[in-house]
């Protein structure tokens, strides 16, 4: 068995802006099935404060940046947490990260400078009597969590595992002493990138491991494309690189249990799904197919690739329900969309419930995103019976199996992939979806592939404990 302190700013069902938290709240359950301990380090944010019960103070700090904090033990949605009450900090109104204006926190290099601080801490001293022999950071706001340990003394390994490389969690180098660093190690061996301090390169270049979220994220990774500025930093940290792909919640998203929707066990029976979503998104019945789109809306995601490549699907009596927020200009042209095309339905914002209607709902499911570290709702969509349409990067080159001539005629193929990623590839996609919907056994087929895909934790917590057991041994 490994104690492992999980270092998070978001953590399903607490607290969600995106699959980082579904991944920080279905590890632990998984990891402890295969006999490791994992508690989880989360912000007491209003929201994850509010669903705390019985309570246990385990750690007091007079002065977490720039007032006092108490840790709490406490149990909340099946898992072990070490939350940080630090209403300086976390109580709010707002996101986690932005303002209700959509503006980033001005202190939120200290908000999260004291998430990394308080887990160090845990892992030198321990809380309330547990000692974590591991501490697993996500992303940049744990990055710090090496520099505070070397600054302890503390000799526990650091595991860094990148969800998103294009959030760096950098700022001023006159933030220095205010964010309790080290100015001796203000160097490109530790977190100084470009003049200014990096939270990300901290814990880069602090990690015993580090894992990112899907195989072919971890060699984008190394590119000056997909690195974004970090590829020279992970070039060089290569050795220690691996990529372990994301998991999904296979109890709370089964369609043969699922509150949301009504059940099914073979593809068969998504027809009163997909009948319900058409009702509910104003879209008419229809001989082609019921494509579904759950995401944000940005130019990442490749939203403007599909407006443009759009007619191709339309054009052969195929249909779009769309659930989403995001770039203003974005949302604006998606609902100019569905106000000029019957076959287009669009919901702004983001219902947990109706993400679940529209999944289960759905023929396909769209994920055009010109990159892509590891992607949750084309596995989601693999569970339902819900093809994946997905363009040809990350981890959705790892988790859809394109429908090649050669992978029909296996009889293994589970969705379609399309490269290069542009509006002109996307849109011949459309008509190769479009062809195979038409062949009612073709189609028939790969539902039941894509149903059949292992698309649990099992795997990857198995890779996890793994690389923990394999740290502690040295």
């Amino acid at each position: 068995m490994t104690r492992i302190l999980s270092v998070a700013s978001e953590c399903a069902p607490l607290v969600k802006t995106g699959g980082l938290a579904d991944v920080v709240g279905a590890l632990p359950a998984a990891l402890a099935a295969l006999g490791d301990e994992m508690k989880t380090l989360v912000p007491g944010y209003p929201g994850v404060m509010g669903k705390l019960q019985d309570t246990k103070e385990v750690a007091q700090f007079d002065d977490l940046f720039g007032g006092p904090a108490r840790v709490l033990a406490a149990m909340a949605a099946g898992l072990d947490l070490l939350v940080i009450d630090a209403p300086h900090l976390f109580e709010r109104a707002g996101g986690p990260y932005l303002d209700g204006n959509g503006h980033d926190w001005a202190d939120n290099p200290e908000r999260f400078a004291a998430l990394s601080y308080v887990a160090a801490h845990i892992a030198a001293q321990g809380a309330g009597g547990w000692t974590p022999e591991v501490v697993h950071g996500h992303d940049w706001q744990a990055g710090f969590v090496p520099e505070y340990l070397h600054a302890l003394g503390a000799a526990v390994p650091f595991v860094f595992t990148i969800h998103n490389i294009a959030f760096h969690g950098n700022t001023d180098a006159g933030r220095m002493a205010a964010l309790r660093l080290d100015s001796w190690r203000f160097t490109p061996d530790h977190f100084e990138f470009w003049g200014q301090i990096s939270a990300l390169k901290a814990g880069l270049m602090g990690a015993a491991r580090i894992t990112t979220v899907s195989q072919t994220y971890a060699q984008e990774l190394l590119t000056p494309e997909f690195g974004i500025g970090m590829d020279g930093v992970l070039r060089d940290r290569q050795a220690v690189l691996t990529g372990i792909v994301n998991g999904i919640d296979t109890d709370v998203w089964n369609p043969e249990t699922d509150p949301n929707i009504t059940p099914y066990k073979t593809p068969k029976g998504k027809v009163a799904n997909t009948e319900a979503l058409r009702a509910e998104f104003g879209l008419e019945p229809s001989d082609g197919p019921l494509c579904v789109l759950v995401s944000r809306l940005t130019e990442q995601k490749g939203i403007d690739l599909l407006i443009k490549a759009l007619p191709a699907l339309l054009d052969r009596g195929g249909q779009l329900a769309l659930l989403g927020s995001g770039d203003p200009a974005l949302e604006a042209e998606v609902q100019e969309l569905a106000a000029a095309n019957a076959g287009v339905g669009v919901k702004l914002g983001y219902d947990e419930s109706l993400s679940h209607r529209i999944i289960a709902g759905g023929d396909a499911i769209l994920v055009p995103s010109r990159f892509e570290p590891c992607g949750l709702t084309q596995l989601y969509g693999l569970r339902y019976g819900t093809v994946p349409l997905v363009s040809l990067t990350g981890g959705l080159a790892d988790t859809v199996i394109n429908a090649s001539p050669a992978a029909l005629a296996r009889g293994v193929a589970t969705g379609v992939q399309f490269y290069p990623i542009t509006a002109e590839a996307l849109a011949n996609a459309f008509s190769r979806l479009c062809d195979l919907y038409d062949a009612p056994k073709t189609w028939a087929s790969l539902q039941r592939n894509a149903m059949k895909q292992p698309v649990g934790w099992e795997t990857s917590a198995q890779s996890y404990h793994t690389l923990y057991s394999d740290l502690l041994a040295g």
